[in-house]
């Protein structure tokens, strides 16, 4: 499964490895250059650029809207100052608007004492002052202007015949009407909302009135001007409505600055959360990072990860600022991601810190720890850093500018964590070298020593922790983390069972079901609604207009570009199929709401053509006539016709269209969709405009963007996920899980009312690296296992993992669990969002991905065939034993392949159990792992001393020596071997002859009574002598460096035979005594030192799960035997015989780079 590609994450691991013995030996430069680089950076808030314009940030750069805006302004330009019309206007403008209903029960607004209150309203806005500059100025000094008149609300000229209306003596038309007496043409759907009819069209009851002021905005001055009236506006109405000034109507206002407002309050209502996340999440590291070890906790290295995290945000902030990026409101939620990060990395550190052996030296610890970190925070850092620019790509500049700062923010994580934060955490390992308490910085005893001493329960409850130097590999003071064991005893035997694994199975699916039924609920825009709080004025705003004034929503104009003679009967007749083709459209009300020049035009000419006898058969006639009887100053039709500068040629054109029941934003999608279509179908050169086309081009890219970035994401995580852990099952799996994740944030999304929109699309766009953390490691964990029962490698996994996942999970919702509070549309969906992608990724991670990795990952034939026992056992130790199934011409001859035996015979394995070979196969517990037990294993201490003792023997035994060349002929076996349940199989051949079971137990007689005669004659010898070696000699690690090495006694009985000489010079003050009472030899003692002892196990596991007799039956009489055999006794060269705390003697294999280790020869008795 793996493809070889291990360069990245040898490159990674060398390279981390130097840099943390780089930082252990230098740990206050990493701390001090990061704390000033971050103060130098922040000095660019200075350079700060503030920027909350909602058309800028939430509508596509390049969208259709825009151009069809920038058509319409070049060939019809909005004068506000002396040609204003509201319904051929490009650009929202400065304007306030209000929507009135009534207080009491009846709805009506058609009553006098209603319009009372209205022109009371009206009198208050357009006579409040504004100040701008020295200048004093109210609305009539500032308003837009048709003619020289200001743009006047001409629905309240009702109120002249209101008694009449009331009495019932007059009706009202609707859709428009003139007014008898001020002569006005009322165009009701302008400001009545909700209108009730008669079958004739009778006006009954009007719910609501709409009045809107607008004011000029043609130069800059002008347009601050209009903001500041906006200003006071705004102030003016929002007093009068909350201090009751009016009795039967109440005021819901808005102005086009109303949603810069909204965006700015978005900003400030999460500041105030900053410091009570801060405290939350330092409060939540500090106690995930403690242990009941008082030493081994690290407490304040949890506050440091955070404090790491905030820096490396502000220096992110200040520097992008440098760069001239402006600033949004949005950005704020950067930072509470930031820190759930850099809380993932630091417990990735920590776990790292906690794998490494304590006897190491600091320097030692750091590097081993950042080479174990490398692959899992680099992964981490880059998926997220690809995630971030993929949205540097996206059409929309708030999908864009929060993108960068965040690319800047997790690139800044990275390098602050494995510099200012490695260096806390060596300042921590030095002090943990030296057994002080992680929070009072006093020396403190282990536990295991505190126990012996009999110390009170209060100093063993806070005080005690460490490890004793003398005894280090103490169980008491290397006890696992009950939840790592939670995770593996409980939980993976819950997945493990059949039935579990079939509930989970069925919860996925019902999972999937509710996912894909949410995309088909998935509504797409950005609602105008939503940029407020839930308290803002403006919400009453929304839900009156949605309520009253989707009827007749948005005044549409279709431009016509390009010169035509529209004298042409053709080009009439073109124009005509133009406009009843979108008139005939669901979206499109009836013709009689249309506003066309050319068709007003001409029934003008067919009414009065003997009256005015024109003739309009030639361009230029056309052109006269038009220009005379049509298109004067007063009329609006004016502002509808484009001509050459020498006037002689039409050059554009546009007339008006009115939409009517659009309901939602889906609607509306659908209707800018349609309409542009038929307008792009014409064979004139047309286009439809409105200026809220300019959102609802948002509608129709966030959808195509959003699966674009998810499908390219999904692509690169696959990639990257292959490239630093090569295995291509692997890779597939975590593009599975990222696929699957996202399936669920995106449906139920929806379901949790969120719209897919620019905001939702950041989201979604940081999901895709999100998504990969859990999964991938949980993946590569499973994968990169030597079990051979799936039941085994989920509880590896879940060991390694399960509490990891937890952390990082809870670290993230917790960092984000503020922007619920903010009441806020903006930061609300970042919570749900981030919340979902969190949630899903720990459940597939903890359940999901262990259960279909045991039913379609490797060894899943045991699962389905029921063959899976949960055993140990190895890969390696099920195809050494298919290997051994061979038959032989003779039957009779003793197994020997699987007895550790390297080179000519190729087993890794030892004694058909599931150990791993020393030197090789030394497997990663999994990226990110998180655990809590800092100890090795029994078996690993073991190998550790054997690779250190055969470097030391290389020096003393030189390669090609008879004795090594001897030595290379043949492994040591195990005595316990002999006599398993394969001992009458048939052999190969051992140095070209055959050896019958007879042979071997002479053999074996032989050499056991003449190791256990020398072990008895030279144990003292033995003791002084492997101390003497022990000031002598050194050890390397697996990066070259050179790490001290102390004596262990190799078991209980050297420990009793050290107790027992001490015992004897303490008391004669000599021990050449002791040397004569014994009898030894030096030589003999140094030959004692190269026999393998043949112990019994006293805590292996493995001892349990292997089922054969350990003794021979004949015990006692061999013993006997042993007595009277004679033994050769012969000089030999010193060697070590270390051995493990399951009383095993372990071998590292030859591979490549390795040594020889101790080897003997039946017969010749060398070793």
């Amino acid at each position: 499964m793996t493809c070889g590609i291990s360069c990245v994450d040898k490159t990674l691991n060398k390279s981390f490895y130097h840099l943390g013995v780089c930082i252990a030996k230098h740990p206050g430069y990493f701390i001090i250059i990061p704390v000033l680089l971050t103060l130098l950076c922040m000095t660019g808030y200075q350079q700060l650029k503030y920027q909350i314009d909602p058309e800028y940030l939430f509508s596509p750069i390049e969208g259709e809207g825009k151009t069809e805006r920038a058509i319409v302004e070049q060939y019809f330009k909005v004068n506000y100052t002396h040609r204003f019309n509201v319904g051929r206007i490009t650009r929202p403008g400065r304007f306030g608007r209000v929507i009135v209903i009534t207080k009491d029960t009846d709805d009506n607004m058609i009553r006098r004492e209603v319009f009372e209150e209205l022109r009371q309203l009206d009198n208050l806005i357009q006579n409040a002052t504004t100040t701008y500059d020295g200048d004093t100025y109210t609305y009539k000094d500032n308003c837009a202007r048709w003619e020289s008149e200001c743009f006047e609300n001409d629905i309240l000229n009702l109120d002249v015949l209101m008694d009449d209306i009331e009495g019932g003596q007059l009706n009202l038309t609707f859709p428009y009407m003139f007014n008898p007496i001020t002569w006005d043409a009322h165009l009701f759907p302008v400001f009545f909302g909700g209108t009730k009819l008669t079958e004739d069209n009778h006006v009954i009851s009007v719910p609501a009135i709409q009045l809107v002021y607008f004011v000029t905005a043609d130069t800059k001055r002008q347009d601050a001007k209009g903001a500041e009236w906006e200003e006071t506006f705004l102030r003016v109405v929002g007093n009068a409505e909350n201090s009751g000034q009016f009795k039967h109507i109440s005021v819901s206002y808005f102005a086009s600055r109303t949603l810069d407002h909204e965006l700015e309050k978005n900003t400030k209502t999460v500041v105030p959360y900053f410091s009570s996340t801060f405290l939350l999440m330092g409060l939540f590291s500090i106690l995930t990072c403690m242990m009941g070890d008082a030493v081994r906790s690290k407490p304040f290295l949890g506050l440091m990860g955070n404090i790491s995290a905030i820096m490396a945000t502000l220096a992110a902030f200040g520097l992008a600022m440098y760069c001239g990026i402006e600033f949004i409101g949005i950005n704020l939620a950067a930072p509470f991601l930031m820190i759930g990060i850099g809380i993932d990395d630091t417990f990735v550190m920590l776990a790292g810190w906690r794998r490494t052996k304590s006897k190491m030296p600091v320097a030692d610890r750091m590097g081993h720890m950042m080479s174990e970190a490398a692959v899992s925070i680099t992964i981490t850092s880059i998926t997220d850093f690809i995630s971030f620019l993929i949205g540097i790509i996206s059409p929309f500049r708030s999908v864009r500018i929060f993108c960068t700062y965040s690319v800047f923010a997790v690139c800044f994580t990275f390098l602050w964590h494995i510099t200012f934060f490695a260096a806390c955490m060596a300042i921590s390992g030095y002090r943990e070298r030296q057994n002080l308490h992680s929070i009072f910085g006093c020396r403190v005893q282990p536990m295991s020593v505190a126990i012996k001493e009999k110390r009170n329960f209060l100093y063993k409850a806070i005080m005690a922790g460490g490890i004793d130097p003398n005894d280090p590999d103490n169980p008491i003071d290397n006890k696992d983390h009950m939840l790592m064991a939670f995770f593996k005893d409980k939980l993976a035997a819950v997945i493990n069972n059949k039935w579990c694994k079939m509930i989970i199975i069925l919860a996925f699916a019902s999972y999937l079901a509710g996912a894909c039924y949410g995309i088909t609920q998935i509504k797409e825009g950005l609602e105008r609604r939503k940029l407020s709080r839930e308290d803002s004025y403006s919400v009453e705003f929304f839900d009156r207009e949605d309520d009253y004034y989707r009827e007749f929503p948005y005044r549409m104009q279709v431009i016509i570009a390009g010169p035509l003679n529209y004298s042409d009967p053709f080009v009439q007749e073109q124009v005509e199929n133009l406009t009843s083709t979108l008139e005939h459209t669901s979206y499109v009300t009836s013709q009689r709401y249309t506003e066309s020049w050319l068709r007003s035009f001409l029934s003008f000419l067919e009414r009065n053509n003997e009256l005015l006898n024109v003739t309009v058969d030639d361009e230029q006639s056309f052109i006269d006539a038009v220009k005379e009887h049509w298109l004067f100053p007063g009329n609006p039709f004016s502002l509808d016709v484009h001509f050459n500068e020498e006037e002689t040629q039409i050059t554009a054109s546009r007339f008006l269209i009115q939409a009517v029941n659009i309901t939602d934003t889906n609607h509306e999608k659908e209707m800018v969709r349609d309409l542009r279509q038929i307008c792009k179908d014409s064979t004139l050169n047309a286009s439809i405009f409105h200026p809220y086309f300019v959102f609802f081009d948002q509608f129709e890219l966030v959808r195509p963007v959003s699966l674009q970035a998810m499908v390219i994401g999904a692509v690169i995580m696959m990639i990257i996920s292959f490239v630093f852990i090569p295995n291509i099952l692997c890779s597939l799996w975590v593009a599975f899980s990222v696929i699957s994740i996202e399936l669920g944030v995106a449906g139920y999304m929806a379901l949790w009312d969120v719209n897919l929109d620019s905001i939702s699309m950041i989201n979604l766009i940081m999901c895709i690296g999100f998504s990969v953390d859990f999964t991938a490691h949980i993946c590569y964990t499973y994968m990169s296992s030597k079990k051979r029962s799936p039941k085994a490698r989920v509880r590896e996994a879940l060991h390694s993992l399960g509490l990891p996942i937890v952390q990082g999970s809870s670290s993230t919702i917790l960092g984000i669990v503020a922007l619920l509070l903010a009441q806020s549309y903006i930061f609300l969906v970042f919570f749900k969002m981030v919340f979902l992608v969190i949630f899903f990724g720990a459940m597939h991670g903890l359940f999901l991905l262990p259960v279909l990795l045991s039913l379609f990952g490797p060894g899943s034939w045991l699962t389905w065939t029921g063959k899976d026992d949960g055993s140990d056992a190895k890969v390696e130790d099920s195809i050494n034993e298919r290997q051994l199934e061979k038959p032989f011409s003779q039957s009779y001859y003793m197994q020997y392949t699987n007895m550790g035996i390297n080179g000519p015979y190729g087993s890794k394995g030892f004694l058909g159990a599931p150990y791993k070979a020393y030197g090789v196969d030394e497997k990663d517990l999994g990226l990110g792992t998180s655990g809590e037990d800092s100890s090795e294993s029994s078996s690993s201490r073991s190998q550790r001393r054997q690779q250190q003792v055969t470097a030391a023997m290389e020096e003393i035994v030189p390669s090609g020596s008879p004795r090594q060349h001897n030595g290379d002929a043949l492994r040591r076996s195990s005595y316990q071997n002999m006599y398993d349940g394969a001992q009458f199989q048939a052999q190969p051949v051992l140095y070209g002859q055959q050896v019958s079971a007879t042979e071997w137990r002479q053999r074996l007689d032989a050499h056991e009574q003449y190791q256990r005669q020398k072990q008895r004659n030279s144990l003292y010898e033995n003791f002084h002598l492997t101390t003497d070696m022990d000031m002598h000699r050194t050890r390397r690690n697996s990066h070259g460096g050179v790490t001290d090495f102390q004596f262990i006694p190799n078991s209980s009985v050297e420990e009793r035979l050290r107790r027992q000489t001490e015992h004897f010079i303490a008391e004669n003050g000599n021990d050449n005594n002791y040397r004569q009472q014994k009898k030894m030899t030096p030589d003999a003692a140094v030959s004692a030192l190269s026999t393998k002892r043949y112990h019994r196990r006293r805590s292996s596991e493995d001892s349990t799960k292997i089922q054969h007799q350990r003794w021979p039956a004949n015990i006692e009489g061999r013993r006997a035997r042993r007595e009277h055999s004679p033994v050769r006794q012969e000089t030999v060269t010193q060697s070590f015989a270390y051995r493990s705390s399951s009383h095993h003697n372990l071998y590292q294999p030859n591979g490549k780079g390795s040594k020889q280790p101790p080897t003997y020869q039946y017969g010749d008795y060398f070793h």
